[in-house]
């Protein structure tokens, strides 16, 4: 059975900073692709980063320079480190990872920036 949960979002204040996890399960992390998306209120999710199973990156425009996505094999965990956030970085956020063509996201962790 994938799992994937996600963990570490809550309120933060504008130019703050949060680091996201995500752990997984049931799936050979070491050779997954992984995925953050998020979904504002009233919008689309959005795909803004992205690591392949040998640690290259990809980032959406709104997200290049300010965060950085991580994993680590040992501990099947993928993180997002988030630094000078905006109030428009709230959202809902949401791990993704295709296993064997199946998709699988994770429950989701909500980030608030806010003063």
């Amino acid at each position: 059975q994938v799992q994937l949960v996600e963990s570490g979002g809550g309120l933060a204040q504008p130019g703050g900073s949060l680091r996201l996890s995500c752990a997984a399960s049931g799936i050979i992390f070491s050779i997954s692709a992984m995925t953050w998306y998020r979904q504002a209120p009233g919008k689309q999710r959005e795909l803004f980063a992205h690591i392949t199973s040998s640690s290259s990156t990809n980032y959406a425009d709104s997200v290049k320079g300010r965060f950085t996505i991580s994993r680590d094999n040992a501990k099947n965990t993928v993180y997002l480190q988030m630094d000078s956030l905006k109030p428009e970085d709230t959202a809902v956020y949401y791990c993704y990872t295709r296993w064997r063509l199946i998709d699988y996201w994770g429950k989701g962790t909500l980030v608030t920036v806010s003063s």
